[in-house]
């Protein structure tokens, strides 16, 4: 075990510590992760439009356009959010004027969409592009106004003004060329060349997200999380940065299809894992801390205690470190593997159709079985589902905890009840 310690510092955790520090993809992070309060709130509108019991359909029919609105306009549109929060992010990171940096990648973004005539309204924009499915666009239209902010500072290619101008007013000046080497070649690229740049971004993204929704694209993000947390690095930060586009495009087609009556596309989108796999945390640790509850150990003892309640909101960085499970191969192995089985289980569940797939994305901090109700839409077999992961997941942990107990009595690191 001590080797593959080894192993994992010398060549998983250097470049994975560097991925998580990178600038781009921290920029990327935050700014979708600033989205997540409008999806949240958004999406449940969809469920008080669409409810799971038949009774309350009929009862929500005549008004179901005007409840979607705020859906529309908050989920339905997360690409816009996002475009802005993370083209400010990065700009923030560059030291340039954020506001500057994060309403050019928004312009960058809205740009890529074609405006339609509807009389007698006049000019709409279609919001299908601005929702989850217009999310890669989004990243590369906000970096790249970013970069030609940057360039442009970096060159002098601004208008400076004098230092009585108030700063806002020369940040606004000072993004004004920039803004032309921004807008200008979008524009001559969709309107004059008529490429669709929407469509073709996410033709080039598309086998991420059908990579993504299959067995082993959801068995590869849960190893290398669960790898990273061992290691005492911070794993949804590092493989949710990269993968959290892809679970939300995810997402946004299997709302897409819920508000269109239609099947459910997508097996795997954010909340496939929060609520079905991280059960407690990353590692499914609630069942271990129930465990401890009732160790012989008194220090393992108080430690479940004192994890109890964080572990139900699915708060384990204190079991994680107080355990600990990180760099601990008794509590590692349990912690690695136990999380893989959930998600086998939970995948063939839901591509078997015997569980509802994920159409919302509830707030994490619930307890698993009422989020994993309310991500289904309301399905009662979700609920079934968490609890039996929590069951293996339990045992899986129970022989190493016992044997992790009695190394801890052994060597008089802690007293026995």
């Amino acid at each position: 075990m001590k080797k593959f310690f080894d192993w994992l510092e010398k060549y998983l955790v250097p470049p994975m510590t560097k991925l998580a520090e990178q600038r781009h993809l921290k920029a990327i992070r935050d700014g979708i992760v600033s989205t997540i309060p409008l999806i949240i709130v958004g999406s449940f509108f969809l469920v008080i439009a669409i409810p799971p019991n038949d009774w309350l359909k009929e009862l929500v029919k005549p008004y179901i356009n005007q409840i979607m609105f705020p859906y529309r306009l908050s989920m339905g549109i997360m690409a816009l959010y996002a475009s802005f929060g993370i083209a400010y992010n990065l700009a923030k990171s560059y030291k340039l004027d954020p506001l500057s940096g994060g309403s050019l990648g928004m312009a960058a973004f809205l740009l890529t969409s074609i405006p339609i005539s509807v009389e007698p309204q006049g000019w709409v924009l279609p919001l299908s592009n601005l929702g989850g499915a217009g999310m890669f666009v989004a990243i590369l239209m906000a970096i790249f106004a970013v970069e030609v902010l940057r360039f442009c500072k970096e060159r002098n290619l601004t208008i400076k003004m004098p230092k009585e101008v108030p700063t806002s007013v020369a940040n606004s000046f000072a993004a004004l060329i920039p803004a032309v080497f921004i807008i200008v070649p979008i524009w001559i690229i969709r309107d004059l060349f008529n490429f669709d740049i929407q469509a073709n971004i996410l033709k080039l993204f598309m086998p991420l997200v059908t990579a993504g929704n299959s067995l082993p694209g959801i068995l590869i993000p849960i190893l290398l999380i669960s790898l990273l947390w061992s290691c005492g690095i911070h794993g949804d930060s590092v493989v949710g940065t990269v993968a959290r586009p892809i679970w939300l495009a995810m997402l946004d087609a299997n709302v897409a299809a819920q508000a269109a009556g239609q099947p459910i596309p997508n097996i795997a989108p954010e909340p496939f894992f929060q609520w079905f796999i991280w059960i407690g945390g990353s590692g499914a640790t609630i069942g271990l801390v129930l465990l401890m509850l009732f160790s012989k150990s008194k220090y393992l003892k108080d430690i479940g205690r004192a994890c109890l309640i964080p572990g139900v909101c699915n708060i384990n960085e204190p079991v994680i470190f107080g355990a600990p499970i990180m760099l601990n191969p008794l509590l590692m192995i349990p912690f690695v593997v136990g999380p893989l089985i959930c998600g086998c289980i939970t995948y063939f569940a839901m591509a078997l159709n015997l569980v509802a797939r994920p159409v919302i994305l509830a707030p994490w901090t619930l307890p698993a079985p009422i989020g994993a109700y309310l991500a289904t839409g309301g399905d009662w077999r979700a609920i079934i589902l968490v609890l039996v992961n929590i069951a293996i997941t339990t045992i899986i942990y129970f022989p190493f905890l016992k044997a992790y107990e009695q190394k801890l009595i052994q060597e008089g690191l802690t007293n026995s009840n």
